[in-house]
């Protein structure tokens, strides 16, 4: 059986949207590294194959067929996305990754709490996906540039997650999952939910959390982090030092207001609940040498 959190090398993957461009190539990329998808869906598609994967209308019918899958990515435009949202929740598929970017808002909001209520996780929206490496790749991250280890990785930025990795195994370290939470103001993961998962996961000692500015979620996750009795090691960094508040910034997520939001108000909640937090993504190893020298 495989480890890890979310999903592991018998995780069973439903592609919907596998006929477009970016679903066929991720499904080939992912199947190269291992996952295994046993479905896809397009509507009118019925009756293809795509990389070997065959293709199915509708959710509903992948089940009829093949039982529930356990895990679903969604790479449909964003104007339909909600809809195949609500179609794998309505098929009780238990774990739900959004790639899709530019879902409107208020559709998110909506589907982020339906998922809650039915008890379905929603990795994203706007988001690389979650890799256990060596087992599973759920997403469309660089399989390449993450080396097996124990080191669980939470982000929200893409391109910031991949060159935390790189600077990891330049020193030795490995991930044991990595989870992308998405790049939109409302998610269906957060880091403290995923922290939870990593706390109670055999193969991880160690936590690495790449946030940035806007938004409440590091403060709220050094806050609870402090009173969390059964913990591990965390290192923080936190992306888009430089900015000058009050300024929206390209990320949908990125929204400073009221003191909350801002580099110094994430810097000084992360130190008080004593997070060591990185100057830059090399300074990232460093500190986890010197906390899991402690241990």
């Amino acid at each position: 059986m495989g480890m890890g959190i979310l999903v592991n090398s018998n995780t069973r993957v439903l592609v919907q949207g596998v006929t477009g461009r970016e679903g066929s190539f991720h499904t080939k990329l992912m199947l190269d590294y291992g996952t295994k998808i046993v479905a896809g869906t397009s509507p009118g598609k019925r009756g293809n194959y795509v990389h070997g994967v065959p293709v199915y209308n509708t959710v509903r019918e992948v089940i009829a067929e093949q039982g529930s899958p356990d895990a679903s990515i969604v790479f449909v435009p964003a104007k339909f996305a909600a809809d195949a949202v609500y179609e794998a929740i309505d098929g009780n598929i238990k774990l739900i990754v959004v790639i899709t970017e530019g879902i409107p808002l208020h559709d998110e909001l909506k589907f982020v709490n339906y998922a809650r209520k039915r008890g379905v996780i929603i990795v994203g929206p706007n988001t690389p996906g979650v890799m256990t490496v060596e087992e599973c790749k759920l997403g469309i991250m660089p399989a390449h540039v993450f080396r097996k280890g124990r080191v669980g990785l939470v982000s929200r930025s893409g391109t910031l997650t991949y060159e935390v990795a790189r600077e990891l195994s330049k020193r030795g370290y490995g991930v044991s999952t990595v989870i992308g939470l998405g790049g939109d103001p409302v998610t269906g993961l957060d880091f403290i939910e995923v922290a939870e998962l990593f706390f109670k996961d055999k193969e991880t000692d160690a936590i690495v959390l790449i946030g940035e500015i806007g938004g409440d979620a590091e403060e709220r996750f050094a806050e609870y982090y402090s009173g969390a009795s059964s913990k591990k090691p965390v290192v923080a960094y936190v992306a888009g030092k430089t900015a000058p508040p009050g300024k929206k910034m390209g990320h949908a997520g990125a929204i400073i207001s009221m003191g909350m939001g801002d580099y110094e108000s994430k810097k000084k909640s992360l130190e008080k609940a004593r997070i060591p937090l990185a100057e830059t993504p090399s300074q990232i190893p460093l500190l986890l040498d010197e906390l899991l020298k402690k241990q």
